[in-house]
């Protein structure tokens, strides 16, 4: 492994329930300091990616079967979702699930449950100084936050755990478009200011290639296409099939999008 690499995929497979395979010698690297956007439709694997990172996969009875995932010297592949944890990856799950009966910030000192009897002052500060919102609902009771405060709750008590690599699965899901801006601009100035490594899984294609700086597309269980995120941003396929835009800089219809998802080139 390169000495900049933090987090290595080499060809792995995934199946559940021993017989149904949804990954299929995926491979990927992701290195230090950088944001890796990991794009895709609905059931493109992506999700499936980033619980075999974090050791998800055995409480919903799926396994790595075959490859390697390597994260700074560790094997990591099927290890319980608590070492990992410790280790410094931390996911943050898809549907934006707290703790509902306890209040914001205690919802957030739950995030320093892996460095126990640590002060956490410092870190708290951090999470209100990027997500300013929380600031007036910490002592209101987590159940009655908006879409977007349970956003930023679950991102901030991410941070609480002092991640070294934070795996994001789909954060813009079912928000407004100016609370995605807002979101998506948080995310880069995490990365850019605190140096955290940061892999997002997202069907807003183009919010995250905007702030990344390397991205993956991944199809029926495969990575089909990779690159620098301003070269992808760019790719006639990606625009095409992902930001619906042809070549000529018009918008295509949703026949249109159905239509070149049979004839997509990488396939």
């Amino acid at each position: 492994m390169e000495n900049n690499v933090l987090l290595q995929i080499n060809n792995i497979s995934v199946v559940y329930s021993d017989v149904i395979q949804i990954l299929k010698a995926v491979s990927l690297d992701v290195k230090k300091s950088q944001i890796v956007s990991l794009l895709g439709s609905n059931g493109a694997g992506k999700t499936t990616t980033l619980k075999s990172i974090s050791g998800l996969l055995k409480p919903e009875n799926g396994k790595v079967t075959e490859g390697t995932i390597d994260y700074e010297g560790h094997n990591i592949q099927n290890s319980a979702p608590e070492i990992v944890t410790r280790l410094g990856i931390i996911q943050v799950m898809e549907g934006r699930q707290p703790f509902k009966y306890l209040t914001v910030e205690e919802n957030l000192r739950v995030g320093t449950a892996t460095r126990w009897g640590k002060p956490y002052k410092k870190d708290l500060e951090l999470v209100y100084h990027y997500f300013a919102p929380l600031v007036a609902r910490k002592n209101s009771l987590a159940g009655y936050c908006s879409g977007g405060e349970l956003q930023m709750l679950v991102m901030g008590r991410a941070l609480m755990a002092q991640p070294r690599l934070l795996l994001l699965d789909e954060p813009s899901l079912g928000l407004a478009p100016l609370l995605v801006k807002e979101i998506f601009e948080i995310i880069k100035r995490v990365n850019q200011e605190q140096g955290t490594t940061l892999m997002l899984v997202e069907q807003n294609a183009n919010m995250a290639l905007q702030i990344a700086d390397f991205g993956y597309v991944m199809e029926n269980g495969k990575i089909v296409l990779e690159g620098d995120a301003k070269d992808l941003i760019e790719n006639p396929d990606v625009k095409e099939f992902y930001l619906g835009v042809a070549a000529t800089g018009t918008i295509k219809t949703y026949k249109d999008v159905k239509s070149y998802k049979r004839r997509k080139r990488w396939l």
